[in-house]
């Protein structure tokens, strides 16, 4: 009969406690491996998984390493469809076969507290457990509990794996450290395949179960231990396995990189499917383009996932942008009003996101082609000239070399700068800040007067930055990789490390408060 879960240990009176505890888990250990007749002291050992002090439970892990991992070595533990124990007694059955029922049975009580043990409150015994599971793992690898059809077979324990990803991704408890220590087994290459699909089941059966609703730790979970998946970039490369068995078996899905990244691709798109919490977009969005994409067999399956987040708006649609540029150049996806899209993500708020220089990188990119119609770089120009009117100083140091780099790749927009009647219409500009499409808003009827009044800003550089449109633009373009990163902070100290010119002066400059021999109250109240 399996122990109860409400038990606890009882310390021996008088004497060390931790000596007394380690001495009789040793001894039972021992007796155990000796002879079939202590098999009933396997009850004492895992009566002390349930123990309420964690050394003792992590002795008592150990413990129970080294006695099932030895039984299952010996062949000792029931092989097949394990009867119950009450068909043990009843049935007509040797004491042979009655013992190998009682330690497959004692196996499972095992395997049931330490599952218990991963939600344990303390890290050691929850680290513990899960290396005696995965050790476990191994063990039933070379050693399988149920009864192959064929002796070539490839075996894994994929219930024993299930079981651990269900207890890794836990609703209620961040398991973020746990997953961090479960890398070590991600790396190998058949736990990384099976991991995979255990994911995929657990999701289903979760989200399914509870109506799709939004489950921030689960996912949150979910999430943490699929980006500690790591998937080889060659086939070459797998060849470390937990389980290993003589002989070839081309027929192992684990052994081959593309069904890999099969499993891999499959796993995020269920992942992807099902609503997630507001922030997990974004981090999603942040390692897609490199950490995801290059991994399936078939990134435009991503489209509805990156179309959806394009559309979100705000900094979960300049994220969506990295995926959509690998999609688009990469693999000659067919993204419908994209420049359009673009366009609109245009607003005061892209000078102040987290993302403002991965944005302008990108869109860099995307605006680099000669053969985009003139209408549509000139909505760029004139939009980026408008938004620059309420832009901070850095995001003015990076707009307006951006603005002066399109002029110069599209010559046919330099009649925004050279119009000679702009200056008696600044009260009535043609220009539609508030129409969402760039062929409307007329934009090539406007002029870039904004960047005329921005050659009055209080920042001397951003002046400066201005008045580049004042003489012929050299063809050789600025270069904004050193201005995406640029902060207030960055911009302070550069101001305050310049040196300032000397400058002729009618007075005596001040050297300090009483300092000037020259005053009145210098002469008659000198500190010195």
């Amino acid at each position: 009969m399996a122990p109860s879960k409400k038990s606890s240990v009882k310390q021996s009176e008088g004497g060390n406690s931790e000596i007394s505890y380690k001495k009789r888990i040793n001894t039972k250990t021992e007796l155990l491996l000796q002879s079939r007749r202590h098999a009933n002291d396997i009850f004492d050992v895992l009566e002390y998984l349930q123990s309420e002090k964690e050394k003792e439970v992590i002795f008592a892990i150990n413990a129970c390493q080294k006695i099932f991992c030895a039984l299952l070595e010996r062949g000792d533990l029931y092989v097949g469809q394990l009867p119950s124990e009450e068909e043990m007694v009843e049935g007509d059955r040797d004491a042979d076969e009655k013992y190998h029922i009682f330690i497959r049975h004692r196996y499972s009580n095992c395997v049931e507290l330490l599952l218990d043990n991963i939600g344990h409150e303390v890290f050691q015994v929850k680290e513990a457990a899960l290396t005696a599971l995965m050790k476990f793992a191994a063990a039933e690898g070379q050693h399988p509990l149920q009864k192959l059809e064929f002796s070539n077979h490839y075996n894994f324990p994929l219930e024993l794996i299930l079981a651990v990803v269900r207890c890794l991704l836990s609703g209620t408890e961040d398991m973020a450290l746990l997953i961090s220590r479960f890398q070590e087994f991600l790396e190998m290459d058949d736990v990384r395949y099976y991991v995979m699909s255990s994911i995929r089941d657990t999701i289903t059966r979760v989200m399914d179960r509870n109506k799709r609703a939004v489950m921030p730790v689960f996912q949150n979970n979910v999430f943490t231990l699929l980006t500690n998946i790591t998937i080889p970039s060659q086939s070459a490369e797998i060849n470390n396995f937990l389980i290993r068995q003589e002989g070839k078996y081309e027929d192992w899905k684990a052994a081959k990189l593309k069904e890999q990244k099969r499993a891999f691709e499959q796993t995020w798109l269920t992942f992807l499917k099902y609503k997630l919490p507001g922030n997990m977009y974004k981090k999603v969005l942040v390692i897609l383009h490199d950490s995801i994409l290059p991994h399936m067999n078939d990134p435009t399956l991503m489209i509805d996932f990156l179309s959806a987040a394009y559309s979100v708006g705000g900094a979960v649609s300049l994220l969506a942008l990295n995926g959509l540029f690998v999609l688009i150049h990469q693999h000659n996806l067919d993204y419908p009003d994209f420049y359009k899209k673009l366009y609109n993500l245009l607003d005061p708020s892209v000078f102040h996101v987290k993302y403002r220089a991965r944005f302008f990188h990108l869109a860099n990119i995307f605006l680099s082609s000669s053969h985009l119609p003139v209408y549509l770089v000139a909505a760029f120009v004139k939009r980026l000239s408008r938004l620059a009117l309420t832009a901070p100083p850095t995001g003015l140091l990076i707009v307006l070399p951006f603005i002066c780099n399109l002029i110069r790749r599209h010559p046919s927009c330099r009649v925004l700068i050279h119009r000679p009647s702009a200056a008696d219409e600044l009260c009535n500009d043609p220009y539609v800040m508030d129409e969402e499409d760039p062929a409307k808003c007329h934009a090539l009827e406007s002029s870039l007067w904004e960047l005329k009044t921005l050659q009055s800003h209080y920042h001397p550089d951003v002046a400066k930055a201005a008045k580049a449109v004042n003489q012929p633009l050299p063809g050789l373009e600025d270069d904004l990789s050193k201005l995406l990163e640029l902060t207030t902070f960055e911009l302070m100290e550069r101001d305050l490390k310049s040196q300032s010119l000397a400058v002729p002066l009618e007075f005596d400059p001040a050297g300090g408060l009483l300092k000037s021999a020259k005053e009145v109250l210098g002469v008659h109240f000198s500190l010195e």
